[in-house]
């Protein structure tokens, strides 16, 4: 379909000259044009189509930028870059160089505040309100929140202090609860069931036949009633929670209606001090096949709108599994075989490869919502009861939940398996989803341990070796798949602390002999490179305990030690052989390759490998360079270009 209404949208300014007709027709016009942008790119798309109304309200009656608008998560804001002067962008969503699929205060100034992990936004919002108080500047401050962000802590961390008086006045803030009974996997907990009960208690449906039975009789009443349903649940269902924490209540209304949305919104604009708004909205609104499953249709690649999603044919070959497929099947099967198993999620069953083992074994499955520090604390508790947690969490969520890592687990020495997804480069999320630093982060507390496994048989290996030790220990592995390595049935484990050697050099007169220990995944690329390059390449495995005794044997045989690894060069696996090089007294010349020390960008993850030297040509470049005075010919060609033509990852962040 064409659309006239919104190619005339430059800027939130632009919406305050629509009369409420035509915004009607410029949601339908965005909902369109979102879903036939996100098709070809992939990309957020459920809660977005959920959000549409929501968002040309909030723009429509706030006067954006100056008064600040902060989305939680923040997956959720294609609409709201679409409005703000981004609609041509749009192709380039969560491509390198492209527009970010989170909000991003370097890309808008409309993006307040970078956003991608969940449960922020209160917190945030209201450090607007109360600068702004500070500064003697009138603005309001709104936070958009959605019901599965919401079974967070700090959520009720930031209500609870929003909610009283600041060196005597209160803070203008609006919390806006999008309530659409979704955030990824299913929402848990009393909280979504208290939301729950505000839309389906029997007081109120009781009170609601009743109406309907004694204006039936008056017809235009009964339609009167039927527009104020919404705003009646707030008053039938007093949400007490809310009120308690100084906020006032307001709602539930329909997050699709405008003619709800704008007059409420506006009214809470002119109101000051805390206010607490509960919209409900429904996930991929407008789309019949995301409203019917958006789970699915939460994070989908490129699709045909008119067709869906495509299901594998019979004649398809299976793809690759995941490492996240292998972590579930190991789950599963390591469960059958005891029964102290019990598995832990934050509130991502599906992104970790959980709903077999939900559905097989539901008694000993525990999904705590979005709440990482309670979740690596509850593992804690099980574990003292003489059970064995296995905590499924991204790389990135366990930075959430740290102190709890260190104070109530490794501290108390408990054995908590750590399976760590997302480890290393993600893409298309970028710099918030990256995992660059959990090898740093967890090898320097006392009693855990780490293991890098090399590919998909491995780091089932890898599990069953962690499940089997009585302290805890993670096990990090990327995101997708790996080298295609077929995984075998059993439940072997890895021999603990010991690495392997997986090709050995020739001995060349004149060459130095070059040793490269590749930790994980990148083990591949470094075979790749060694091959080139004449080295010797080990499979090290473990970060920690690292296999010493393997590094001394390289160190005494070889002139040159190479590191590989996909994290955070400061403080990682390179850093570990650096430090058992000099304990045991053997110097040697040293190269440790990994991730620069900088945020990467959103893109793909092979291209953002490249650029960071971590492709097999890369760690062939930069080895050749070092050791050998200069890249062959091949590789001269192919060598990033000098520093002062590379566009930076990163843009400075806006003052």
């Amino acid at each position: 379909m064409s659309h006239p209404l919104l190619s005339r949208i430059d800027s939130p300014a632009d919406l305050k000259r629509l009369s409420r007709a035509e915004l009607k027709q410029l949601a339908v016009e965005l909902r369109d044009y979102l879903l036939q942008n996100v098709a070809r790119t992939g990309g957020h798309l459920s809660s977005n189509l959920g959000t549409v109304e929501l968002t040309i309200a909030l723009h429509h009656v706030f006067d954006t930028p100056t008064d600040r608008l902060v989305w939680d998560v923040g997956h959720q804001t294609y609409p709201h870059k679409i409005l703000t002067g981004r609609r041509d962008r749009m192709p380039t969503l969560r491509q390198y160089g492209g527009m970010s699929g989170f909000p991003r205060r370097d890309e808008s100034e409309y993006d307040t505040f970078g956003t991608a992990h969940s449960s922020t936004s209160i917190s945030a919002a209201l450090g607007m309100a109360i600068g702004a108080q500070l500064r003697g500047e009138a603005r309001k401050a709104v936070a958009i929140i959605g019901d599965g962000a919401m079974t967070a802590g700090m959520a009720f961390e930031a209500l609870n202090n929003g909610g009283v008086p600041h060196h005597g006045k209160m803070a203008d803030l609006l919390v806006v609860l999008n309530d659409n009974d979704m955030s990824i996997s299913p929402p848990v907990g009393a909280l979504n069931r208290y939301l729950a009960r505000l839309m389906s208690g029997r007081f109120y449906a009781q009170a609601r036949e009743s109406a309907k039975q004694v204006l039936s009789n008056v017809p235009p009443l009964f339609e009167l009633a039927k527009k104020l349903e919404e705003h009646a649940k707030g008053l039938v269902v007093p949400a007490t929670i809310f009120e308690e924490f100084g906020f006032n209540y307001v709602g539930p209304i329909d997050g699709h209606d405008l003619d709800s949305l704008i007059p409420t919104l506006e009214n809470l604009r002119d109101r000051g001090g805390p206010q607490f708004l509960h919209v409900v909205t429904k996930k991929g609104y407008g789309y019949k096949l995301a409203e019917a499953d958006p789970i699915a249709y939460h994070g989908p690649g490129k699709f045909d709108p008119a067709v869906g999603l495509k299901k594998p044919a019979a004649s398809d070959a299976p793809p690759k599994p995941t490492f996240t497929q292998v972590f579930g099947q190991w789950l599963c099967d390591m469960a059958a075989h005891d029964t102290r198993l019990v598995a832990i999620t934050p509130a991502m069953r599906e992104g970790s490869g959980m709903v077999e083992f939900h559905q097989k074994f539901p008694g000993r499955y525990f999904d705590v919502g979005i709440a990482e520090q309670h979740a690596v604390t509850f593992a804690g508790g099980l574990a003292c009861e003489g059970l064995k947690p296995v905590v499924a969490i991204y790389s990135t969520f366990l930075q959430r939940g740290y102190d709890q890592l260190i104070h109530d687990i490794a501290l108390q020495n408990l054995p908590v398996v750590f399976a760590l997804d997302r480890a290393g480069v993600v893409g298309a999320d970028g710099a918030t989803h990256m995992g660059a630093y959990d090898i740093a982060y967890v090898r320097c507390i006392p009693n855990m341990s780490l293991i890098a496994p090399a590919d998909e048989n491995e780091t089932r290996q890898a599990l069953s070796a962690a499940y089997a030790q009585n302290h805890p220990v993670a096990v990090r592995y990327p995101r997708g798949s790996g080298a295609g390595v077929a995984v075998q049935p059993t439940l072997d484990a890895l021999p603990w602390g010991k690495g392997e050697v997986r090709r050995q050099a020739s001995a060349v007169a004149g060459q130095p002999r070059i040793a490269i220990l590749a930790f994980g995944t990148l083990l591949y690329p470094a075979l790749q490179a060694a091959e080139a390059l004449n080295a010797t390449v080990a499979n090290m495995r473990f970060i920690k305990p690292l296999d010493t005794a393997l590094v001394a044997e390289l160190a005494r045989t070889h002139d040159v030690i190479v590191t590989v690894e996909e994290g955070c060069v400061m403080g990682g696996a390179g850093s570990a052989v650096l430090e058992a090089l000099g304990q045991l007294g053997l110097p040697r010349q040293t190269l440790t390759l990994g991730l620069r020390d900088e945020f990467l960008e959103h893109g793909d993850p092979a291209k953002l490998l490249s650029l960071q030297g971590l492709d097999a040509a890369g760690i062939e470049r930069q080895i050749r360079e070092r050791f050998l005075g200069a890249a062959s010919d091949t590789q001269a060609q192919a060598a990033v270009p000098a520093a002062s033509n590379v566009t930076p990852l990163v843009t400075p962040l806006r003052g």
